[in-house]
């Protein structure tokens, strides 16, 4: 036999060696790709975000600085005009065109010719749901939310946080901004309009911040929604003045264990939750 016929196969051995050193650089691999991967993910939220508050900002410019409303009155309309996004997302109608079809109320927002008509931008990058419509999984269209104190439902706080009169124009214990010069305090560049929401949790246009405990009593906040942590323990926010920013929750209670293709139970009490009094602090201010 030739002496390079000897040498033309890998031993058993060499093989196994071979195998031992792609698991090991595997390894050291992939923490640093789902690294690369959460921070595009970061960056295209963020740009999404920015999208969105922009849209916000030239629709208000054109309508004489009138700010659209976080949702409408129950038993919300199908397409509000003057709410910037209506539908209801829920789990216990899949096949509710809501939940999947852009068509339903995407483009029948007030802000979709604003937004450069971009389906994408109304869905953190990270927001992996999606729900069975005759047997296809189908993502869901919307993973972002509006503060309800900047428009709230058609103007009015419907309640919420200790109010004094559920249909004050306005709010009554709370503001509700309505104009964007009305967003005199906390300001523009600390008053978020829109944010990511966890997928059980989310269902009409609002996120509704519980004001109750602001500022001085913590020991009686807590929540009415629940933000997201799309971003490894962490949510996107779009504020007033245009700029987004990813913030990493410090409470695990903030972030309860998902429930996949269900509802979790929000709307409790979180005593001395810092996370609760960082959104209270850029959500509104008393009247």
């Amino acid at each position: 036999m030739p002496e390079s016929s000897k040498h033309s196969a890998f031993t058993l051995i060499e093989l196994l060696v071979v195998i031992a050193i792609i698991a090991v650089l595997a390894a050291l691999l992939l923490p640093a790709l789902d690294k690369a991967k959460l921070k595009a993910q970061g960056i295209q939220c963020m740009s999404n975000h920015k999208q969105l508050a922009l849209a916000w900002r030239l629709y208000s410019d054109d309508n004489g600085e009138k700010l659209l409303y976080a949702s409408g009155l129950w038993p919300y309309a199908s397409h509000d005009p003057d709410v910037w996004v209506s539908g209801w997302l829920n789990w216990q109608t899949p096949s509710n065109p809501s939940n999947w079809d852009i068509e339903q109320d995407i483009k029948q927002s007030p802000l979709w010719n604003y937004c450069g008509r971009a389906p994408g931008v109304w869905r953190c990058p990270a927001d992996r749901s999606s729900v069975n419509v005759n047997g296809q999984q189908m993502p869901r269209v919307r993973s972002m939310s509006m503060n309800l104190w900047v428009g709230g439902f058609r103007g009015t706080d419907q309640g919420l946080s200790g109010s004094t009169d559920p249909f004050a124009a306005g709010g009554s214990t709370w503001r509700i901004y309505l104009k964007t010069s009305d967003m005199v305090d906390p300001g523009p560049a600390r008053t978020f309009v829109f944010l990511d929401m966890r997928e059980d949790s989310i269902d009409v246009g609002n996120f509704a911040p519980d004001m109750t405990g602001w500022p001085d009593a913590p020991e009686s906040i807590g929540f009415y929604d629940l933000p997201a942590s799309y971003h490894h323990r962490a949510g996107g926010f779009s504020f007033a003045d245009g700029h987004a920013e990813i913030r990493r929750w410090r409470d695990e209670r903030t972030m309860p264990p998902l429930v996949r293709s269900g509802d979790t139970p929000d709307g409790f009490r979180s005593p001395n939750n810092v996370d609760v009094l960082w959104l209270q602090e850029r959500s509104t201010r008393r009247r």
